[in-house]
């Protein structure tokens, strides 16, 4: 389900909108003003931005500015039909589209999901997902560091690959030739003992006791998984 935060000081129209957003099961954060919407962003993944321009305390230009300095996230400016200066304006200073009121609930959803669709398919959206966690690790894979409840941990390439692939994939079994294939880009010869001597040393670092794991766990005639 995406998250769209909705910002306009008009009560009706926020409601408006909201109706139109669930229908296609978004879930909706309203706003009423640039710092409210700032204060989601920072607390919510949000996902699209629906965005009027005329508002009080931080009219949308200054919030779209705001925004740009933490996310890409789409941002559409909702605007009158007479601000043509501040349509060609907000697409200038960072804005993905715009849509006019009275609006179209047809043009409003096919936009929405344009951008969603064009936002998450090209990587945008997914920039968050360089740091995972699950229960008390953190693991950044940019900066290929890993915690463990606000530690470092020193891992190896391979403990930290193994490690990233069962984060992406919580509560998923992998077989040792399956860890193996995705790691080593090899087929899987010796796939049993090389994996489990990895995991080993993984759960020695990860555990804070390793015979009885709290994190990676082994299903037994199946493989390994991560739980939180």
């Amino acid at each position: 389900m995406y998250n769209i935060l909705v910002c306009d000081d008009e009560k009706d129209i926020v409601n408006a909108l909201e109706i139109y957003l669930r229908m296609d099961d978004y879930r909706v954060f309203p706003a009423r003003n640039g710092r409210e919407a700032l204060e989601i962003i920072g607390k919510q993944e949000i996902h699209l931005v629906l965005l009027d321009i005329m508002m009080p305390e931080m009219d949308g230009m200054e919030t779209l500015a705001r925004i740009r300095e933490i996310s890409n996230v789409p941002v559409l400016f909702l605007t009158a039909k007479s601000e043509d200066t501040d349509k060609v304006l907000g697409l200038t200073v960072g804005a993905d589209d715009y849509i006019t009121k009275p609006f179209n609930p047809v043009e409003l959803q096919a936009r929405v999901k344009s951008h969603l669709r064009r936002y998450m398919q090209l990587g945008s959206g997914k920039k968050k997902e360089a740091v995972f966690a699950i229960g008390g690790i953190e693991l950044n894979d940019q900066t290929k560091e890993v915690l463990l409840d606000g530690e470092k941990v020193t891992l190896t390439p391979t403990e930290f690959e193994i490690l990233k692939l069962l984060m992406q994939n919580p509560g998923v079994v992998f077989s040792p030739k399956e860890i193996y294939q995705r790691v080593w880009k090899e087929l899987p010869c010796g796939a049993e003992n090389t994996v489990a001597v990895h995991i080993r040393h993984l759960r020695e670092k990860i555990e804070y006791n390793p015979a009885e794991p709290r994190y990676l766990k082994v299903v037994w005639g199946h493989g390994y998984k991560l739980e939180g």
